[in-house]
């Protein structure tokens, strides 16, 4: 079993070493390149100010942080969830940093020795993919969003949950995957063959199998023909094409 676990954060501002807090931590679970539903998701009390130039990134206030729980209460539950999986993170020495910074400051405090993320996890950095994939371009997440039709409207300012959501289907179209949701009561195991069921399989006439697309399958691709076709500023392609029309 494959499990990626896709994660973000926010801060206070951009050094942990020079008293930059997290203030939220968001995190998907993918297991065989399908989100599985799963998540973390918890804002923490950063114990100092949010500073308005990062409340003008993320909307996160000192009044709203105010009944959060600080970081040592929660770590242990956000440990256990992303034990053992590949991490995959844009700009991965970012969050990793503020991270180990967090679980030392804990470390110190209660007199005990924590592990760091890298012990625990396989991080995978998604911008260095981006870079290699599209050198002199262009690669943070609005970015690799416009280039992959993923629509990100929804997205007015940053969020830890959010931004891991979206940056799951970014990696999953570099990687040539695509995603899905398991159903309730399906298991990663079962989940990990086509997702076929029974009445979408045929054999014609050459012996080949054929597996014709579900409705909600249907519904997807027609949902994202009308995304490329905004991209480009009219009707794609391939919209064209499936109508009977021409591409000339």
């Amino acid at each position: 079993m494959s499990r990626i676990v896709v994660l973000d954060t926010e801060t206070t501002g951009l050094d942990p070493r020079k008293g930059d807090k997290l203030v939220e931590i968001g995190c998907v679970e993918m297991v065989n390149r399908r989100l599985t539903g799963r998540h973390y998701h918890q804002y923490v009390q950063p114990e100092r100010d949010v500073p308005l130039e990062a409340q003008a990134v993320h909307g996160i206030t000192d009044d709203f942080l105010a009944d959060k729980p600080v970081f040592a209460e929660v770590f242990d539950d956000f440990l256990a969830f992303i034990d053992g999986a590949e991490l995959v993170i844009h700009n991965a020495p970012f969050d990793i940093g503020f991270l180990d910074h967090e679980l030392m400051l804990v470390a110190k405090a209660k007199g005990t020795k924590l592990p760091k993320i890298g012990d625990i996890c396989e991080i995978t950095d998604s911008l260095v993919m981006a870079r290699q994939k599209h050198p002199g371009q262009k690669n943070n997440l609005d970015a690799l969003c416009r280039r992959y039709y993923i629509d990100n409207g929804h997205r007015e300012l940053h969020g830890a949950l959010l931004d891991s959501e979206i940056l799951a289907d970014v990696y999953l179209a570099m990687t040539g995957g695509q995603t899905s949701l398991l159903l309730a009561g399906e298991d990663a195991d079962a989940a990990d063959g086509d997702g076929s069921s029974p009445e979408q399989i045929e054999v014609d006439g050459s012996g080949l199998v054929v597996v014709h697309a579900s409705a909600d399958e249907l519904t997807a691709h027609s949902d994202k023909l009308q995304v490329v076709g905004k991209a480009a500023s009219g009707e794609s392609m391939w919209h064209s094409i499936e109508s009977g029309g021409s591409t000339s």
